[in-house]
């Protein structure tokens, strides 16, 4: 992987999650300066290295207009760095988007619905990845299964993307980096 002549470098500090407790994964919050370039303060995909290691993923909002990345065990032990270690990191938007996962519960309610199914098929990346951030990120279980609910009747009837979703969490307040154990 060839890194760009335009590719964003920066430090940064890897952080354990402060909830699952047993997360094995770490992450870091991009500088406000290293997210400003990128094409969506929401959701994008990314390529670039870390600690010289490549990576392809995708990087969340953190609700303040900028990103944060969730680190694999695997892409940490690839890089030779451990949580607490800071890192030189180097990320350029990706030529395509990663496709998001699409949790079971959506995924049961699509199958179960034929006029939503072939919908979802239809729309893109980025409209599939909003639609499963509206769903997974309700607090409580019966929003859930009313967004759930409510996005299958409304790729049925022709909709293609969820009408008024903060992407980046700046107004909502939506969408936050982990918060960091001690």
């Amino acid at each position: 992987m060839d890194t760009p002549t335009d590719a964003i470098r920066f430090q940064a500090r890897l952080l354990r999650p402060a909830s699952p407790r047993s997360a094995t994964w770490s992450f870091f919050v991009l500088p406000k300066d290293a997210s400003a370039p990128l094409p969506s303060r929401g959701m994008t995909t990314v390529e670039g290295r870390l600690g010289g290691h490549a990576f392809k993923a995708t990087l969340e909002p953190d609700g303040s207009g900028s990103h944060w990345l969730k680190v694999t065990r695997a892409m940490r032990e690839a890089a030779g760095v451990g949580v607490g270690d800071t890192v030189a990191v180097e990320v350029w938007p990706a030529q395509k988007q990663l496709e998001a996962k699409v949790p079971p519960d959506l995924r049961k309610a699509l199958a179960a619905d034929p006029a939503a199914k072939a919908a979802w098929s239809r729309i893109t990346l980025i409209a599939r990845r909003d639609w499963v951030q509206w769903i997974t990120t309700a607090k409580k279980a019966e929003t859930r299964e009313k967004r759930i609910a409510n996005a299958c009747s409304m790729l049925a009837t022709g909709k293609r993307e969820v009408c008024c979703f903060d992407r980046s969490g700046i107004y909502s307040k939506a969408f936050s980096a982990p918060e960091a154990a001690e």
